[in-house]
This record gives structure tokens, sequence and C-alpha cells, in this order.
């Protein structure tokens, strides 16, 4: 199946700013469903609401479009109905980790077999610029125009803390990883987690002279190195991009099926 296969293009030409990164995002994403060969009826896409939930609607497969901050309760639905189906939900900083933060860490919690992909471009684009729970220190934003003094989650440390079993990083600049990232974690069988360092220069860049989208996409380059590399030893304020965690635990949805049985076998 080619790419164009996937696309519903009678949605396009898409509503993001020019030189946003969802749009590579999606890119790697779509060419991470034609490598692993699996049919369109296999996979469901849910998102909730902000620039990068609109993943979902350019996508042809079946698709949820929910209510923000809820896009892991209504994946979780999804999967427990039908364990069979790859279930990848396309979050941004807020339906991750401020108003969806709580079904976060529990979807983590339980290990159930959902994909996260958290889009990490450290402010709400969609609703005009405010600041998001991945700002971070120092940052400036429209609802914080003398600087922001919280400080940002690190998604990694947070989705292994919280008990998912397959956590990693990866951003714009380095594509190809991304796609295998996001190959890895569908196969993986638990809560799989890759957050994407994504530029968004029509909020973040402009007001926090980071500059245009090449310029962003270049400090990805420029200021994060491989899990384990030399340079991070040498310079630690580098980002490391990488697998962090990968590990074998009981699936959730599975071990559901479980009680299930243990269930009907009392009544017996």
């Amino acid at each position: 199946m080619a790419i164009k296969d996937w696309i519903r293009e009678r949605f396009f030409p898409h509503i993001w700013c020019p030189g946003c990164g969802h749009g590579m995002v999606l890119n790697a994403l779509l060419h991470t469903f034609e490598s692993l060969g699996i049919s369109k009826n296999e996979i469901v896409m849910v998102s909730g609401i902000g620039c990068s939930s609109r993943i979902s609607g350019y996508v042809d497969v079946h698709t949820l479009h929910t209510i923000h901050g809820r896009a892991l309760a209504f994946a979780t639905g999804v999967k427990m109905s039908r364990p069979d189906l790859n279930v990848i939900v396309p979050m941004g900083d807020g339906d991750a980790l401020a108003i969806g933060g709580n079904h976060f860490i529990h979807s983590a919690r339980r290990n159930i077999n959902i994909n996260a992909i958290v889009m990490n471009n450290r402010v709400y684009g969609m609703t005009g610029g405010q600041y998001s729970p991945l700002s971070g220190y120092g940052t400036l934003a429209t609802t914080a125009p003398f600087i922001n003094i919280d400080h940002a989650f690190d998604i990694s440390r947070l989705s292994m803390a919280a008990g998912a079993t397959f956590v990693a990083r990866t951003t714009t600049y380095h594509t190809k990883q991304m796609s295998e990232l996001f190959k890895e974690a569908i196969l993986h069988e638990g809560f799989s987690v890759v957050e994407v360092l994504t530029q968004c220069p029509t909020y973040f860049g402009r007001k926090n002279k980071a500059g245009n989208a090449v310029e962003m996409i270049k400090s990805f380059k420029n200021n994060t190195t491989q899990i384990g590399s030399k340079a991070k030893e040498q310079n630690p304020d580098l980002i490391e991009r990488g697998i962090f965690l990968q590990k074998d635990l009981p699936e959730y949805s599975r071990e559901y099926d479980k009680v299930i049985e243990r269930a009907k076998t009392k009544k017996r």
C-alpha cells in the first residue's frame, strides 16, 4: 500500500501553520504503517483537542476525535472492547500532561497496550500560545509575558515512574529514528510512550526568539544526542534521544480476559 493510500486527501490542505512539526510526525507515522504492512482495519487512532490531535483526521483508518484531555480514556475503552486492534493516541502538551495528566499516569500504571505519541512543542498552539506543563522555566508565552516560573515535566521520567513499559524520545529532525521508534512502540505489548520534540515557530519560536522553523529544527540536531553517547558526558545539557525503557510486564486487557474467565468458572 502506497503512502498516499493512508491519507484522507479530501481534508487537505491541512490546517497547521507553515513550519509546524506535526506534519513531519504524520509523515513518519505513515511510513511506519507502510513498513509494518498492516491493514487499515487493524488500526484505531484516538485524539482529543489541539493542533496535534488533528493528525487523526488526516489518516484513513478508524478514528475517534474526542474531548480535550480524555483521549486515553476513550482509547482504553476501545482497547478493552477490541484488544486485537492497534490503538494509537497522538497528543499534545495539554491532552497528555495537563488536563489529561491523570489519564496518562493511570494508563501507564495499568500497562494497557496503547501507543501514546506525545508531541512536545512546549506551547498551547491552537488556543493562542499559552504556556504548558512542558514549556519550562524561563520561557515566555502569551499567558507568561514576564517569564514562566513553572518547571517542565520530564516526559520520559514521568512515564517510567508511572509504569509505562516502553519509553522513547526523538525529534522532528531525526525523522528516520522517529519512524523506527513508532514501529517499536506499536509492536511492543504494553503501554508505550514516544515523545517527539517538535517545533512551533508561530507561537513558541516567535515569543522566545528561537528562530524560524528551520532554525528550530537545527536546534534539535545540535542540542540532542543518542542515549549513552560520549557527547552527553562532555555536555550534560544535551537532551538524550532513543529508547529509555523496554521491558515485558503483563498487559492489562489480556489480564482482564483472565479475570472474566475466572468469573465464568466460579459461576459454574
